[in-house]
C-alpha cells in the first residue's frame, strides 16, 4: 500500500466512522470494533484522535472485501450522487432536493428518480431530516459555520427554559438551532449571512410541523433584517475571530449600549446585537469562545453587563460540544429586566468541563456557585467559572500541601530514571543497514497502531522499535508535502542489531519515556501548585512564611 501522505489526493472523498456507519448499515459501535479487531482495516488519513477521517475509496473496498454491510440504500445512493455532484458545496445539493419535495424542483433525472424512490416509504420532512443529518455528521461541513451541533443544542434548551412564545436567531446557519425551539414558540425568526444557508433554512421550514417561521439572508450586524423586533427568546452561535465584522461603520450605532467593542471582540458585539433584539422580561442564551471570559479588550463590557444585573448566568460546557471543534464553549444568559425580573444581585457560574457529552445538564455537588456581582467587578472581571467555584470550594492548605509533596516524591525520582549514556562513535545508526517497518510487518514480526509498535518476535525489541519510531529522522520522514506531522508507522526505518543491542537500547528509550512522563506531570504540579499558592495568598487562605520558618 501506498505511503498515506502521497496516496490520497483531492478527489479522494473523506469520511467519518459515522458515516462509516451509515454506509454499511451498521452502528458506531461496530465500525469501532472493526477498526480494533482488523489489522487491515484502513487507517485514519486525516482529522484527530477523536475525529478520523477515512478514505472512502479505502473503506468501501474493505467493505466489499470482508462482505461487511448491505446494499447501498437509496438513501445512501442518493447521498453520495449530491456529494459526487456538488462536493463540498451539498448545502446547496439539500436545497435542490428540498426544492424537489416543496415544488417539484428541476433537478437531474437521476436525483429525481432517486428521490421519488425515497418518497414512496417515507414523508417530504423526514426524507430531509435523514439527509441534513448525514449533512451535520459529515466531514465535509468541518470547520465550518452554520450548523450549531445537536448537543450543543440540547444544552442552549436546557439553559434557556421554556418560557419563550418569540425566538429569533442572527446567526441560524441552516437553522438546526433556531428549530429546535419550534415546539415552544409561535414564531421563530432567523437571519444569516450566507444566502445558501437562509434559503436551506428556508425549505427545511416549509417541510417541518413548525410554528410561523421567517428567514433573511443578510450579515446581521451589517444590515439587521430585524430592526424592530424584541423577540422572548434570543440564541445565537456566532462566528467567532471574526475582524472585519463592520465596527468601523458601525461607530455610533445604537445598539452597542455597553460599549464599542474592539476589533478582537466581534462575540460581543453580538451580544450586545441579540441583547437589543430582547423583550422586558427575555433572555438571551449566547454560545461563547472560553477567551472572552477574561480578553482584557472586553473588561469594560463585561463590567458593564455584570454591574447593570443584566448577566444570570455563565455555563462551562464539557469539551467537543462544537460542531467545528473540539474546546469547551461557555453559555452566557442575560436577561432584560421587567416589573417581574428585576436586575440580579449575583451571577450563578456553573463548570461541566469535567463531565462527559452525554452527561446530564444538572450540576453536581461542586460544579456550580453564586457569585455576588460586586466580587465580579475586580481588575479583570474574569466570567470564566471555573476560577469562581474554586475559589469558594478549594481547601487551599490541604491541596497545596499535597501538591508540594507530590512535586518532592517526583524530583527524587528524575534523577534516577535519566540514564547514564557514554559516548558513541559519531555515526548515524540510520546510515548503516536498516529495515523499514512496512517490511517488518509484511513478515509478520511487528503489529502496528497510530503511534506505536508491538513486536510479535523474540528477536525484535518493543521498546527499541519505537524509541527509533521517535527519532528526529522519522519524524522527518513523516511530516507530510502539508506541513502536517502525523507520524507514519510503516515508512520508518529502523537499525538492524542482534536482539541483547536492541534489548541495551529498549531499556534506555523506557527509561527517556518515563522521564519524559514525570517532567510533564511536574510542570502540571508546578502550574497547580503556583495557582493554589498565589491564589491562597491574595484570597487570605494561606500565610507567608515567617521570618524564622523558611518552610
Amino acid at each position: 500500500m501506498e505511503d498515506d501522505t502521497v496516496r490520497l489526493t483531492a478527489a479522494e472523498t473523506l469520511v467519518t466512522a459515522a458515516e462509516i456507519a451509515r454506509l454499511a448499515g451498521v452502528t458506531r459501535a461496530a465500525v469501532s470494533n472493526w477498526r480494533r479487531r482488523h489489522e487491515d482495516f484502513p487507517a485514519p488519513v486525516a482529522g484527530g484522535t477523536g475525529s478520523p477521517l477515512f478514505c472512502l475509496p479505502e473503506v468501501r473496498s474493505w467493505l466489499e472485501n470482508q462482505s461487511k454491510g448491505k446494499e447501498a440504500s437509496a438513501e445512501v445512493r442518493l447521498w453520495e450522487k449530491l456529494r459526487t455532484v456538488y462536493g463540498d458545496d451539498m448545502v446547496r445539493g439539500l436545497s435542490e432536493v428540498a426544492e424537489t419535495l416543496v415544488q417539484g424542483g428541476n433537478g437531474s433525472d437521476a436525483l429525481r428518480s432517486l428521490i421519488g424512490e425515497l418518497s414512496a416509504d417515507r414523508s417530504p420532512a423526514e426524507l430531509l431530516a435523514g439527509l441534513t443529518a448525514r449533512y451535520v455528521d459529515s466531514s465535509g461541513r468541518a470547520g465550518s459555520d452554520g450548523i450549531t451541533s445537536p448537543r450543543l443544542t440540547q444544552a442552549i434548551m436546557h439553559f434557556a427554559g421554556k418560557e419563550a412564545r418569540t425566538v429569533l436567531d442572527p446567526a441560524c446557519g441552516i437553522g438546526s438551532l433556531l428549530f429546535a425551539f419550534g415546539g415552544r414558540a409561535d414564531a421563530l425568526s432567523g437571519q444569516d449571512v450566507d444566502p445558501a444557508n437562509a434559503r436551506f433554512a428556508e425549505l427545511r421550514a416549509g417541510l417541518m410541523d413548525l410554528p410561523d417561521v421567517t428567514v433573511q439572508a443578510g450579515d446581521s450586524l451589517r444590515n439587521d433584517q430585524y430592526r424592530d423586533l424584541k423577540a422572548e427568546l434570543v440564541v445565537c452561535e456566532p462566528p467567532v475571530g471574526i475582524a472585519d465584522w463592520g465596527r468601523e461603520d458601525l461607530l455610533l450605532d445604537p445598539r452597542w449600549e455597553f460599549g464599542v467593542p474592539s476589533r478582537a471582540e466581534s462575540e460581543l458585539a453580538w451580544l450586545q446585537h441579540c441583547y437589543f433584539h430582547t423583550a422586558p422580561g427575555g433572555q438571551v442564551v449566547m454560545v461563547m469562545p472560553t477567551s472572552v471570559a477574561y480578553r482584557k479588550a472586553g473588561r469594560r463590557i463585561r463590567a458593564e453587563v455584570v454591574r447593570r444585573g443584566l448577566l444570570t448566568h455563565v455555563v462551562a460546557l464539557p469539551p467537543g460540544m462544537a460542531a467545528s471543534h473540539s474546546l469547551s464553549v461557555h453559555l452566557w444568559v442575560l436577561r432584560r429586566p421587567s416589573d417581574a425580573h428585576p436586575p440580579v444581585g449575583a451571577v450563578r457560574m456553573t463548570d461541566l468541563t469535567g463531565n462527559a457529552l452525554d452527561a446530564s445538564f444538572e450540576p453536581q455537588p461542586g460544579q456550580s456557585t453564586e457569585v455576588p456581582r460586586i466580587e465580579l467587578l475586580d481588575d479583570t472581571v474574569d466570567l470564566t467559572p471555573a476560577t469562581h467555584i474554586a475559589a469558594r470550594l478549594t481547601d487551599y492548605a490541604a491541596q497545596y500541601a499535597t501538591v508540594r509533596a507530590d512535586i518532592g516524591e517526583r524530583l527524587a525520582l528524575l534523577q534516577g530514571l535519566l540514564p547514564t549514556l557514554s559516548e558513541g562513535s559519531g555515526g548515524n545508526l540510520q546510515d548503516g543497514a536498516v529495515v523499514s517497518l512496512s517490511e517488518l510487518a509484511r513478515a509478520g514480526l511487528i503489529r502496528t497502531s497510530e503511534d506505536v509498535v508491538v513486536s510479535t518476535s523474540e528477536q525484535l525489541d518493543t521498546d527499541y522499535l519505537n524509541g527509533f519510531l521517535r527519532s528526529s529522522a522519522n519524524n522527518r520522514r513523516s511530516t507530510t508535502t502539508s506541513g502536517t506531522f502525523r507520524t507514519d508507522t510503516r515508512g520508518a526505518r529502523i537499525p538492524q542489531m542482534g536482539i541483547d543491542d536492541q534489548r541495551r537500547y529498549g531499556a534506555a528509550f523506557r527509561s527517556l519515556v518515563e522521564f519524559e512522563r514525570l517532567v510533564r506531570d511536574l510542570t502540571e504540579l508546578g502550574e497547580r501548585a503556583a495557582t493554589l499558592a498565589r491564589d491562597g495568598l491574595t484570597g487570605g487562605a494561606l500565610l507567608p512564611p515567617s521570618g524564622d520558618d523558611g518552610n
